[in-house]
């Protein structure tokens, strides 16, 4: 995607307070170390407060109508975790005034890795 889409596209992020997010500063730079400039700005949501990261409440509920809470994601095969991410992101969202994450992708001409 590039430094600059990533800019572009993911000016902030709001986390949980889950230790895999400890080094926000880290999280926030760019990968290029000699760009000092922050490619994102991080920011906590408060513990117990899940209306305050609302698309990812809303993803984690369209996750859980395939994979219910607390399953073993081991009995899942990599052919079923395609096919959910497929129709996650060719689903339309309201965020994105009915488009889906694919078309927003396409729109923004940012070419993802395969």
């Amino acid at each position: 995607m590039g430094t600059e889409a990533f800019r572009e596209i993911f000016k902030s992020i709001t986390v949980d307070n889950g230790s895999e997010f400890l080094d926000w500063q880290f999280l926030e730079r760019s990968i290029d170390l000699d760009d000092q400039e922050p490619r994102t700005q991080i920011y906590y949501c408060r513990s117990y407060s899940a209306w305050q990261r609302g698309s990812n409440e809303q993803l984690n509920g369209l996750i859980r109508r395939f994979i219910p809470k607390g399953s073993d994601l081991s009995q899942y095969s990599t052919d079923d975790i395609q096919k959910l991410e497929d129709w996650l992101n060719s689903t339309p969202r309201k965020l994105f005034e009915g488009k889906s994450s694919n078309e927003m992708v396409e729109q923004a001409g940012i070419k993802l890795a395969s």
